[in-house]
């Protein structure tokens, strides 16, 4: 979700998960042993829970089943941007926030959000009692953390400061990272708030160094803090890229799309089971600890990967509110139901969630 320049080499920018390297200058989806199509997507932290899906889709063994090979790869502080190495060509696909096809387009670059797996940011905003901070309307004066500045927390924070009537210009706002660096910005008293997902929530939750004053974490607490289902994690991809590898992209969403109806009927310690145990139990959090706050947060995931009625046009509310975009966006052009549409039809999914159209 972050937009960070990609100032440095591609060996050192991504943590790579596979076996072989997600750094490549060319298309990575020629086919793999047995015609399998190899597909390299990097996710924007694949260790964060708003994230769980690509990992936990390898290690269901949906890939394989559906017949594509994933290489995943992570961004990593200081690195590339998972949006920004696949706009580059590093990668073929990004694990990454929704706005992203906004801001491309924006940028005269047309990408495109191929399945939805969140109807909500995942985010918290996380203060420290002597903040004071309640609600947005109490950001004035104060220094609010963000994962870095432009990156999707950053839009929220602005977002959420013009809702409660205060200017951008009335408080700051800092790179703070997730994890050990977002706590210890609020321990250090280096910011009054951060905006951060879980297991981070959790952790600044169990030292008692914050609490929830915001709810962006599930798809509810989005529709009352943004006016309604703001999609954030989903796969976006360059528009050339998916017209040239559609039964690729398709294979690969009716993988996610089967992992996100497992999801919904599995319990939050059915899936930290499926996860890496690094993922769940760490130094900044316990397994309980994790299925806990998976519990609380596990709403913001769409059922069926598809994009929410309404939700880009919440989300381009945001980003013209914020100074990003204009209404000249074409949002029929930043997503598609498409894929996700027949791969709940491949698996004999039954769709719930009510589809954006072309329009939004």
């Amino acid at each position: 979700m972050s937009r960070r320049p990609a100032v440095a080499a591609c060996a050192l920018a991504v943590l790579t998960l596979g076996a072989t390297s997600a750094c490549s200058s060319t298309s990575s989806s020629a086919d793999g042993p047995g015609g399998t199509p190899t597909v390299k997507l990097m996710v924007g932290g694949i260790d964060k829970q708003i994230y769980l899906p690509y990992k936990l889709a390898d290690n269901l063994g949906f890939y394989k089943k559906y017949g594509v090979n994933v290489v995943l790869s992570t961004e990593t502080d200081g690195g590339v941007g998972a949006e920004d190495a696949m706009a580059s060509g590093q990668v073929d696909m990004a694990g990454a926030w929704y706005n992203h096809t906004i801001d491309f387009q924006v940028k005269g670059k047309a990408v495109e959000d191929v399945v939805q797996l969140s109807g909500a940011p995942g985010e918290r905003e996380m203060c420290t009692a002597k903040s004071g901070v309640h609600s947005a309307a109490d950001f004035k004066d104060k220094t609010l953390g963000v994962t870095d500045l432009g990156s999707g927390t950053d839009t929220l924070t602005q977002l959420l400061a013009a809702k409660g009537n205060v200017k951008t210009n009335e408080f700051s706002r800092i790179g703070v990272g997730a994890g050990s660096t977002a706590v210890a910005a609020l321990q250090n008293g280096k910011a009054a708030c951060v905006m951060t997902t879980q297991p981070t929530v959790a952790a600044i939750e169990k030292k008692g160094v914050g609490t929830s004053a915001i709810d962006l974490a599930t798809t509810a607490g989005a529709q009352n803090a943004l006016g309604g289902a703001w999609p954030a994690a989903g796969v976006i991809a360059r528009t050339d890229w998916v017209n040239a590898h559609k039964p690729a992209v398709q294979k690969l969403v009716n993988a996610l799309v089967a992992t996100m109806h497992w999801i919904n009927t599995h319990s939050a310690a059915d899936i930290a089971n499926k996860l890496p145990s690094s993922y769940v139990s760490n130094q900044l959090v316990t397994k309980a600890d994790y299925i806990s706050a998976l519990t609380q947060d596990k709403g913001q995931f769409l059922p069926d990967g598809i994009m929410p009625a309404g939700g880009p046009k919440t989300v381009l509310a945001t980003e013209e509110l914020v100074g990003h975009a204009t209404s000249s966006v074409n949002l029929g052009t930043t997503f598609t139901n498409d894929f996700a549409i027949e791969a709940n039809k491949t698996g004999g999914f039954t769709t719930t969630t009510a589809p954006a159209g072309s329009n939004g």
